[in-house]
């Protein structure tokens, strides 16, 4: 989906009021009416129509109806226009640059804050896939009321931002976070590769033992990953991990937790004897890694993610999990380029040309003598 935040210089304050206004009737409305809308914002007169006029002339809104009225609702675009408002509001986005990689469930974008230092802008975009994909669950929220994937884009970014907060403070190799609002998620920018796109390591048995370490590291603090996996590692020129993507994480007292914990093993396990052809006995096992040093799942809880925030993503997930067997396990693929043509790539299309002999890859090599396989620019 495509960001374009150019409008937000030309919006009213009016205009902004309208658009929050649908934000907030869309809690208790799948279609908000225009009365309503008048109400919240407390704009009167014939001028309402006029900005609603725009706000769908520019993408923000769409008009539907309903059996009693029309109303309007928010699509994302509008949703985008909110939270960027807000973000640029605290010197967190002050400019928007090009799109670095694109997944499932979330686009990456390259901004710039007040303090003119590049950083990630990720916005979470929870049922994309999932309107096509996966059977819509009316128990996740009010009676009556259908499932809002902004909503659960919002709880998607809250997760990832309070968990990426208490690694960062506790030293493990995540992206420093910057600031959250509603769906994105302002981080740090990693010089680095995904190991996705790594074909040959040095040394790969000090990266696999650095991954599996990492892991019993997390669990020794009360977390799983839940995806750890090539699509979510970053490898640093001088070859130390950087994780990313924690909305699928969970705490080491979930049900599932022994799951969760060996399927991240396995991950791993599977990739480094496929893509490196190496493959070591030693591997951690849920069971013999029981001791927790820290709490860190209480302590994510307490910045604000809270409880029900959790059962409400774990039910989404839940059913996320239920499609996966069928489709390209790949989320997103950050591709560090200037060109915009790379970033619209998609991860089917990277998997199909996973040879080295494809002519649409170049293979450089880094410092330390790792390959690593790129895009052509076109």
């Amino acid at each position: 989906m495509k960001l374009d935040p150019t409008s937000l210089r030309y919006m009213s304050a009016d205009e902004f009021r309208v658009l929050t206004a649908i934000e907030v009737g869309s809690r208790n409305h799948d279609i908000v009416p225009e009365t309503l809308i008048a109400e919240l914002s407390r704009l009167r007169g014939g001028g309402i129509n006029k900005y609603i006029s725009d706000l769908i002339k520019r993408k923000l809104i769409a008009s539907e109806s309903s059996s009693k009225y029309v109303g309007y609702k928010l699509v994302y675009s509008g949703y985008d226009h909110l939270a960027l408002k807000t973000l640029s509001r605290r010197g967190s986005v002050v400019s928007v640059g090009n799109q670095i990689g694109v997944g499932k469930e979330s686009d990456i974008f390259v901004i710039a804050g007040e303090d003119e230092q590049q950083a990630v802008l990720k916005l979470h975009r929870l049922g994309r896939q999932s309107f096509r994909n996966v059977k819509q669950k009316r128990d996740y929220f009010r009676p009556n009321q259908s499932p809002s994937w902004m909503y659960m884009s919002r709880l998607s970014a809250m997760k990832e931002f309070a968990f990426m907060k208490v690694l960062h403070e506790h030293g493990f190799p995540v992206p420093t976070p910057i600031d959250q609002n509603r769906h994105c998620v302002v981080m740090e920018l990693i010089d680095a590769f995904p190991l996705r796109q790594i074909d040959h390591i040095a040394e790969p048995g000090r990266l696999y033992s650095e991954l599996m370490d990492l892991i019993v590291r997390l669990a020794k603090h009360g977390l799983i990953h839940g995806d750890f996996n090539e699509f979510n590692i970053l490898v640093r020129e001088n070859g130390s991990p950087v994780l990313i993507d924690f909305p699928q994480m969970v705490s080491t007292s979930h049900l599932n937790a022994e799951f969760y914990f060996n399927r991240d093993v396995d991950c791993i396990r599977t990739f480094f004897k496929r893509r490196f052809a190496y493959e070591s006995v030693l591997y951690p096992k849920f069971a013999l890694n029981g001791d927790k040093e820290f709490d860190l799942d209480v302590k994510a809880a307490a910045s604000g993610f809270s409880r029900k925030d959790q059962a409400n993503l774990d039910k989404f997930m839940r059913e996320q999990e239920l499609q996966r067997d069928d489709e390209d396990p790949s989320d997103e693929e950050i591709v560090y380029s200037d060109s915009e043509n790379d970033s619209d790539q998609n991860d089917d299309q990277d998997e199909a040309n996973e040879s080295d002999s494809d002519g649409d890859y170049i293979i450089e090599q880094d410092r330390l003598g790792n390959s690593i396989r790129r895009k052509r620019e076109v």
